[in-house]
């Protein structure tokens, strides 16, 4: 099940008018240079630049999709690969397990761990197949040294922590695998912790969810609040031994939805040394077309599993999707400059240490003016024109989260020399 295939949970709750329902249509010409000066451009260039959010694995698994290979968003809808990570100059980043959240039983737990585990090998099996491109990290250390060679840093991350059942100890496992971000929910509540779109059952993080907050700061796992209920983030603000994330949130002062984050969590975030990772989804108020929505919920029905498709369906698949994104384009759709005002509403508020870029691509993200990762410079060359240094840049686009990240090692190595001190 993919991330498309939640299409359906999101409409039918609500939750979903825009960005996961489809992304913006109406582009410039396909992989068009992005606007940016000279100046603009070699700042960016001189940058370590990671984002702690791609979704970009869940394509790993489609025949004939290749990340090697240069895609157009308007074709296939997807926004990462080896040439467009080239041309925006996005070193790497955090690399996705993302679940869906299915039913609480044990089979369906059962099956999610087993495609968890499988997504995580997959991304594994990218960078062992392109060894001169891609190389794991294993510590925060390492990002700058496999940048400096010429590669793509990977990190794992956990979006959704339900697949670990009730087994904590398969954090080990992942851990093992390279996770080094995990999150607890998703859209839906689940066994660790009440989501920010779902009704509350645990008024925070449950009683497994702060066991499953402890193991992570052992691990040296940096916990990710994202999707997590406000009640959540409180709990582990408040409990854990290290800093915490949101990997891909935006600022509800900004626009107000319940995947955003108000003032009041920005500043306290900033107070416990934890960083916010603007997201390029929720970022304003959009218009909803009843047409398109239907349109869009009658193609998931269609094919409810499309990353599983055999080519040929995938490409029925990739005309009707085409097809629907011509005949009722998205209506006031959002923009770079909305991702802006959510960039710096959160350096304002939080601080430029406690700052830095998750934009969800190839997992709802997107916006017109940067559709794709080709478009990332445009985000260093606003921020120069906002009045930023190079230095408070570079702390943007990987300082912060390498900071929070070694951190995050820093208390493992506490806990694994003092054991229950």
């Amino acid at each position: 099940m993919t991330r498309r295939a939640l299409l359906l949970t999101g409409l039918a709750l609500g939750l979903i008018t825009g960005p996961l329902a489809a992304r913006p249509a109406k582009h410039p010409a396909a992989n068009a240079a992005p606007l940016v000066s000279a100046e603009g451009m070699r700042v960016h260039r001189s940058l370590l630049t990671l984002d702690t959010h791609l979704d970009t694995p869940e394509f790993l698994a489609i025949p004939g999709w290749s990340i090697m290979d240069r895609h157009d968003t308007r074709r296939d809808f997807s926004q990462v690969d080896v040439p467009r990570m080239k041309q925006g100059h996005l070193d790497g980043g955090f690399w996705a397990i993302y679940t869906p959240q299915g039913p609480l039983t044990p089979a369906a737990t059962r099956g999610a761990r087993d495609a968890a585990i499988m997504r995580g090998v997959a991304i594994r099996e990218m960078v062992a197949a392109h060894p001169a491109i891609f190389a794991l990290a294993d510590k925060a250390a390492d990002a700058p040294k496999i940048a400096a060679s010429g590669r793509i840093v990977v990190f794992l991350s956990i979006e959704n922590a339900w697949p670990l059942g009730d087994d904590m100890t398969l954090l080990d496992t992942f851990y093992r695998l390279g996770v080094r971000i995990s999150g607890f929910a998703h859209f839906r509540n689940n066994q660790f912790a009440d989501s920010a779109t779902d009704k509350e059952q645990w008024g925070g993080l449950s009683p497994a969810g702060k066991g499953l907050l402890a193991r992570m700061n052992r691990l040296g796992v940096v916990p990710d609040l994202s999707h997590s209920s406000d009640k959540a983030l409180d709990d582990a603000l408040a409990l854990s031994r290290s800093p915490v994330i949101l990997t891909h949130s935006g600022c509800r002062a900004v626009f107000d939805h319940p995947r955003n984050i108000d003032d009041a969590h920005l500043r306290a975030l900033s107070a416990q040394g934890g960083v916010i990772q603007i997201n390029t989804v929720y970022v304003k108020a959009e218009t909803s077309d009843p047409q398109r929505t239907a349109a869009m919920k009658a193609l998931e029905e269609k094919y409810p599993d499309n990353g599983a498709l055999d080519p040929a369906a995938r490409a029925a698949w990739l005309t009707e999707r085409r097809a629907i994104e011509a005949r009722y384009p998205v209506i006031n759709g959002p923009t770079f400059a909305d991702v802006m005002a959510n960039l710096l509403h959160a350096i304002k508020i939080a601080g430029v240490d406690h700052v830095g870029i998750g934009a969800d691509w190839d997992g709802g993200g997107g916006v017109s003016g940067m559709e794709d990762v080709a478009g990332l410079p445009r985000i260093t060359e606003a921020l120069l024109k906002a009045g930023y240094s190079r230095e408070d840049i570079a702390r943007i686009w990987s300082g912060n989260v390498l900071r929070v990240l070694a951190a995050a090692e820093a208390e493992a190595a506490r806990e694994a020399a003092n054991p229950g001190g």
